[in-house]
């Protein structure tokens, strides 16, 4: 597992959807362009990549977290932050793991491959984490079934590593 994949923005197979089979995932690809992108958090526990959509409809989410932060008091599920000069959306409520062989290709603007400075990173891995947790205790605040994702991804993982032996 390259832990360089973690802070970048990818785009997944179509593949992935197929083994996966969960509706609550974001369609790859839609209307034809490369869409969604990803942004590719590495699980500190097991050797997985933890994949959050990135929108630029930030007009749409902002309406979602506005009635998250009236009702809760703060919004789980949505980050806000600038990605290469425009404001983006990184769906966290979206988020679903994979393994590297699920990956494409990076997202590049102007030749070079996006990365996410550091403060956000850390900003996208600590809410992810938080809505993690959540959702093992029972808060769906994760759209897809993260857990059979999470078992599906270990399974194919560890069949990919006894292939390698």
């Amino acid at each position: 597992m390259q832990s360089s994949k973690a802070g970048y923005i990818f785009h997944i197979k179509d593949d992935y959807f197929k083994i996966a089979q969960d509706d609550k995932l974001m369609r790859n690809y839609e209307g034809g362009a490369l869409r969604p992108t990803y942004y590719c958090v590495k699980d500190d526990k097991l050797e997985l990549l933890w994949m959050i959509p990135m929108s630029r409809k930030t007009e749409k989410y902002k309406a979602i977290a506005e009635k998250d932060i009236a009702r809760y008091g703060k919004c789980s599920k949505i980050y806000f932050a600038k990605v290469a000069g425009k404001e983006a959306v990184f769906l966290i409520q979206d988020a679903f793991p994979a393994i590297e062989k699920h990956i494409s290709h990076a997202h590049i603007i102007r030749s070079n491959p996006v990365f996410l400075e550091p403060r956000i990173q850390a900003n996208i891995k600590s809410m992810f984490n938080e809505a993690r947790n959540m959702y093992e205790r029972g808060i769906k605040v994760i759209f897809p079934d993260i857990i059979r994702l999470e078992k599906l991804m270990l399974e194919e993982l560890q069949s990919q590593t006894k292939k390698q032996q």
